[in-house]
């Protein structure tokens, strides 16, 4: 036996106010502390949307047409108990308490529904234009059927306080108690549209005004006489659906189901992805308004249904969305199609273009088809069996020409419907999978065997790369210029902090005076937790790798590429022939220590790598320290990754070096500003050889200033926006099917296509180009994070370069 505290939100009739009433009650026990589950009778789609909205958690329907009338209480609980156990459910009606299926004594009706979860009913009253007839209402609705138990009535839209006062008497001599008052308030409606109301994902505001009606239902409805009636619901004899008791996952992959989302497509059941899920499948939300692609790796597609024909002009110009679901379709993905989904498919909605997908023209009417169809499966398909029979429901108000394929989906009443195939399933018809999991299960074998869609790779014409005559000096500024976005040069694009202004233009008045690293070096001290002997200021990470290079007459220097080419050139430039140990694209750029030859007396590798952004394990790193070697880290850009993960700045180990810089995190390239941490012995020997004053007083300044407690929250706010704004740059390349390099850096490694730096540049976006760092060809391209506007602006210019192909 399960208890559930719960009521059933209903009236005699529609438009009474039953959403604004259940909504509003939802959100405002909600606000009073209570998990609260919310569910609606019938098959709409729209009220859930609200319902989710007031609970934060999803919206259910209870609809005995759709689902048969033994899994109603099931379902009731499960959606009582995912994510988590609610303290009290609400359930909305349809229609008029007792208005069912037509011909069915009031199957599937709000009545039938509050019968089967045996709950006490709350009826919702307009008595805008009611007075004392009210009463004779709630006394026959109360005595039409004894398995009916009203519990007690909500008045909504009351005017005068005396014509209030004369309905609550009549009501309560009706034998039902007042449980609230709500007063006549237009701005609490929902507003509507030509299929009924405006879904909760297309109204602007949508949250603030769930938000109000919650207020509004707290201030004038009795919530404790509300809940004390709920607590009276009996205990139901009925476990939980399960989606894992339906279906089974018939493999051991989890292929991604792309599921159609946004505004225009609004018109699901939770219960389907959940049944997918179940199945083994992943699923990923994409919108057709506004996402330039399928999901990476789609193997099915579910579009379901909503309003098309609002969005028709935007869905057309997302050309490139719906050209990836007509070659989806056309590849043999595993597509569903419900109402909405099938008009996005066809080739024209009120003549603007749409996929193309299917043979079928859509035109909007004046007619509104509003059905409860039994269907039976016109024959084999992707769904369905031949002669198999299942319950949904039709609501739009378009048709398409034709009206079937040769191949239709379903026999109804009045002829064949929907077009159907092994691969593709469109129709009209609504369906409920939690009744009909069979559909489910077919569709996830299906996307399990099938081939993830492999995304059109975008072809950029243009000119091929001129080579660099000094690769290993090459940098990126020198790709800059007038007029150019620039994505060339690693440098965090916002301005200094006030702080550290204060601090350069101080250091600039003392420049009187020689500087001292002095107070530098004590505050690196004391920010790594280390001896000042283990620490050394430098200007900036060049002058560093300029002293390693000097420090000692190296045998066999490595150089771990691709990487940060300056510690290479300087060792060039001292006089050592250098080895280079490559990271290779097909293993993720990833480090591997195996790879350095056993008597490489010197070891320099970047972490996270410029210009790959990968992040090597700390112990992989440390796995490179042998007796008589020095290992030298380039963490130029770690204080970009979150939290410094696998950072070695603080380890105090032999043979380690740690190169620090701050000109790219804190906007100051032209303060050469660095240090190295490492053993005393090796640090002592670098300062040595450092030149007397070679770290300039700003730099001094800015090492100081950088080093505080209000520049470490500075710099985790600064951490938290690159993260952003590169996950956008990512999303972005990714739904361009550009691949790309996963980054942990302020920069991205990306695969333009030989000749794409060039074809940007003309478009007025600078990239570096990367055949000059050692491993990697003129395909590459080095893309340095900013925020999503202008990131937006790299993006169009990539668009704009793509030659249709």
């Amino acid at each position: 036996m399960v208890t559930l505290p719960r009521l059933v939100i209903a009236a005699p009739s529609t438009g009474q106010g039953k959403t604004t009433v259940a909504t509003g009650l939802m959100a405002a026990l909600r606000a009073a502390g209570h998990e609260v589950s919310g569910h609606k009778t019938g098959p709409d789609y729209i009220d859930p949307g609200y319902h989710a909205l007031a609970t934060g958690r999803p919206g259910r329907n209870l609809d005995p047409h759709l689902v048969g009338a033994e899994r109603v209480v099931p379902l009731l609980l499960h959606g009582a108990s995912v994510p988590a156990p609610a303290g009290v459910a609400v359930i909305e009606g349809v229609m008029g308490l007792y208005d069912g299926r037509l011909g069915t004594d009031g199957f599937a009706s709000t009545a039938h529904v509050a019968a089967l979860t045996r709950s006490p009913v709350v009826l919702v009253l307009d008595v805008a234009r009611l007075s004392r007839s009210a009463g004779a209402i709630v006394a026959g609705m109360a005595a039409f059927d004894p398995r009916v138990r009203l519990a007690g009535v909500v008045l909504n839209r009351a005017r005068s306080a005396r014509n209030t006062a004369e309905i609550t008497r009549a009501v309560e001599r009706a034998g039902l108690p007042v449980l609230g008052v709500l007063p006549y308030d237009e701005s609490l409606a929902v507003p509507s549209r030509h299929l009924g109301l405006v879904p909760a994902a297309e109204r602007d505001g949508a949250a603030r005004a769930v938000e109000r009606l919650g207020a509004a239902v707290a201030r004038h409805l009795d919530l404790d006489a509300l809940l004390r009636t709920a607590a009276t619901a009996p205990d139901l004899d009925a476990d939980p659906w399960r989606p894992g008791n339906e279906v089974r996952s018939p493999g051991t992959g989890r292929p991604v189901v792309a599921v159609a989302g946004g505004r225009a497509f609004t018109f699901r059941y939770p219960e389907t992805e959940e049944l997918l899920r179940a199945a083994g499948c992943d699923i990923a939300v994409f919108d057709p308004l506004s996402d330039p692609a399928l999901p990476d790796g789609t193997a099915g597609l579910y579009l379901g249904g909503g309003f098309p024909e609002m969005y028709a002009g935007e869905l057309a110009a997302n050309r490139g969305l719906l050209d990836d679901l007509r070659r989806a379709v056309e590849a043999g993905t595993p597509t569903v199609a419900e109402c909405a989904g099938l008009l996005c498919l066809a080739r024209a909605l009120d003549g603007v273009p749409m996929a193309g997908a299917l043979p079928v023209d859509a035109v909007m009417t004046e007619r509104l088809t509003l059905r409860y169809p039994v269907a039976v499966a016109a024959g084999d398909s992707l769904l369905t069996r031949a002669g198999e029979r299942v319950s949904g429901h039709e609501f739009h108000r378009t048709r398409t020409s034709p009206g079937a394929g040769e191949e239709a989906a379903w026999r109804l009443d009045d002829g064949p419907e929907g077009f159907a195939s092994a691969t593709l399933h469109a129709s009209y018809l609504h369906v409920h999978w939690a009744g009909h999991p069979r559909l489910a299960q077919r569709f996830a074998d299906a996307v399990h065997h099938a081939r993830p869609l492999v995304p059109a790779p975008p072809v950029i014409r243009a000119e091929p790369e001129t080579p660099v005559a000094h690769p290993l000096r090459h940098h990126g500024d020198a790709e800059t210029g007038a007029g150019l976005l620039d994505f060339a040069v690693n440098v965090f694009p916002g301005p200094r902090p006030a702080w550290l202004d204060r601090a350069l233009h101080n250091a600039v008045d003392a420049a009187g005076a020689y500087p001292d690293a002095a107070p530098a070096r004590t505050a690196l001290a004391r920010h790594h937790h280390r001896p000042e002997t283990e620490v050394l200021p430098t200007a900036g990470a060049a002058e560093a790798f300029t002293l390693i290079a000097r420090l000692r007459p190296w045998r066999r220097p490595v150089v771990v590429h691709p990487q940060f080419t300056e510690p290479h050139a300087a060792l060039e430039q001292a006089g050592r022939t250098v080895t280079t140990v490559l990271c290779h694209a097909e293993d993720g750029f990833a480090l591997d220590p195996a790879a350095v030859p056993e008597d490489a007396d010197l070891v320099i590798v970047g972490n996270p790598t410029n210009p790959t952004g990968v992040l090597h394990p700390a112990t992989a790193v440390r796995s490179l320290l042998r007796p008589g070697r020095l290992v030298v880290v380039d963490e130029a850009f770690m204080d970009a990754v979150p939290g410094e993960t696998e950072s070695l700045v603080r380890e105090r180990l032999d043979g380690l070096l740690v190169i620090r810089s701050l000109t790219k995190h804190w906007s100051i390239p032209a303060i050469r500003a660095g240090y190295v941490t490492g053993d005393p012995r090796t640090v002592g020997a670098l300062a040595a050889l450092q030149t007397p004053w070679s770290v300039s007083g700003p730099a001094v300044a800015a090492t100081v200033a950088c080093l505080t407690t209000t520049a470490a929250a500075e710099a985790q706010d600064r951490t938290a926006a690159l993260t952003r704004w590169r996950e956008h740059l990512e999303d972005g390349l990714r739904e361009r099917g550009i691949a790309a390099v996963p980054s942990t850096a302020p920069f991205v490694l990306a695969r333009l296509g030989e000749g794409a730096r060039g074809a940007l540049r003309e478009r007025g976006v600078a990239v570096r180009r990367a055949d000059t760092f050692p491993g990697l060809d003129p395909a590459w391209a080095r893309i340095a994070v900013r925020p999503p506007g202008t990131t937006d602006r790299l993006l169009g210019a990539l668009d704009a370069a793509v030659v249709p192909s």
